[in-house]
């Protein structure tokens, strides 16, 4: 939940009635929505309907609701829940609520961290308000009946522990591909293997669930979001679900839209959300996994935003044999600027262009790839409008790629994401 840029007016106290659910915050970096998104499927296996509210919607378990992306919103989305018994909730909140003190006024009994990297400077000016913001939720849980899920291989994990209170229970998960784990996990998934069906992995467990191992499935695509369900998982686990039953939800639970949303399989094409340096490096690394013939990417970067993190997003568009820079979100900035600031620190290994036309660029990238590349769509995501100049018109990534993919005569994915 985000109250919009400019939001300064601290959020009301949370109505009594809303502690008729048992409440779950999930903040971090990237892969919110697709935790919070496994996070209710997973807590489904206790109790249904569970309200979850994300970036891309809000929804009673997978069917959407319509309400406002608002204070309000949540507040309808959470006595739908009640109405029909529902037990949980499920709550994606940004840095932002969290700076204007939503942790302290709405009562979370548990907390989701994912990771922490660059991102939204602009808004916080420094990377210790951006962490401090994102902590209070963790700072906020109740003395008694606490929880607090934090990826334990993200060097912020211990820091983030220090603010938690001490009586709220701790479970620690993490993925190999982040790197040593920084604390003693308590859910570790190694072995991961990634298709264009799914990813799965075996999770190994500690002391503190019964020790052994489990499977763990999700039909999203990539070891980010392996992460996501894990958390999820233990999530559901710490608030009582039986853990097969949770490990089933967890697995036939469908991604969010834009989320390495695969559109076609020869050539593959993706669309993903990752906007930031560390979700663009790994949604590459992902891409190159599936063993494709060459791997393209097309991103820009959203103008009147953390300048600094333009440079950092070239360099991670390394990953890529061919890079194709374009217009994000411009808004007020000339695109030429944000282009020019990415393209200078993208390595002259690659092949690098500059087409400031989203469209053409698209379609440039899906039409000359060959059938055995991957083509990867990045920054937007689910997203439906593209601002150029403070002004908003409708654009979607998915709509433009297909139209792409139909004037080639490219293989639909079929079913791999609904």
């Amino acid at each position: 939940m985000s109250p919009g840029r400019g939001a300064s007016k601290p959020f009301p106290p949370a109505p009594a009635w809303v502690k008729g659910l048992e409440h779950v915050g999930v903040t971090g970096t990237n892969g919110k929505t697709s935790t919070t998104r496994f996070s209710a499927a997973a807590l489904g296996s206790i109790a249904r309907p569970v309200a979850s509210f994300t970036t891309v919607g809000a929804f009673l378990d997978d069917q959407p609701i319509q309400v406002t992306a608002s204070y309000r919103g949540v507040l309808d989305a959470v006595r739908s829940a009640l109405e029909r018994g529902g037990r949980y909730a499920v709550l994606e909140v940004t840095s932002e609520v969290l700076s204007l003190g939503f942790a302290r006024r709405w009562p979370f009994r548990a907390a989701v961290f994912t990771n922490l990297s660059h991102d939204h400077l602009d808004a916080h000016g420094s990377p210790e308000h951006y962490f401090a913001s994102k902590a209070q939720l963790f700072n906020a849980l109740p003395r008694q009946g606490g929880l607090a899920v934090v990826n334990g291989c993200d060097d912020v994990a211990e820091l983030l522990l220090e603010v938690t209170p001490e009586s709220a229970r701790r479970l620690l998960y993490g993925v190999a591909s982040r790197g040593t784990a920084t604390l003693p996990l308590d859910a570790s998934a190694s072995a991961c293997a990634v298709t264009l069906e799914g990813t799965r992995a075996a999770v190994t467990l500690g002391p503190a669930l019964g020790g052994g191992s489990v499977e763990l499935c999700t039909r999203a695509i990539g070891a980010i979001f392996l992460e996501n369900a894990l958390a999820a998982w233990l999530l559901a686990v710490g608030l009582g679900a039986e853990p097969r039953a949770a490990l089933a939800a967890v697995a036939g639970a469908a991604p969010p839209r834009g989320r390495f949303e695969v559109l076609a399989r020869e050539p593959t094409v993706v669309v993903d959300y990752a906007h930031t340096p560390d979700a663009l490096r790994r949604t590459l690394d992902t891409a190159r996994a599936l063993g494709k013939a060459r791997v393209v990417v097309v991103f820009g970067a959203g103008g009147n935003r953390d300048k600094d993190k333009r440079p950092a997003m070239g360099a991670a568009a390394g990953a890529a044999d061919r890079v194709i820079i374009t217009s994000d979100n411009p808004r007020d900035e000339d695109p030429k600027d944000i282009a020019a600031a990415i393209l200078e620190a993208v390595p002259k290994t690659c092949l690098a262009s500059v087409d400031l036309d989203r469209a053409r660029a698209i379609r440039r990238a899906v039409t000359e790839a060959g059938n055995g590349d991957i083509v990867v769509i990045a920054g937007k995501g689910h997203e439906l409008t593209q601002t150029i100049g403070g002004v908003e018109r409708e654009f979607s990534d998915v709509a433009v790629a297909r139209a792409a993919l139909a004037e080639r005569g490219g293989e639909p994915a079929g079913e791999i994401v609904p």
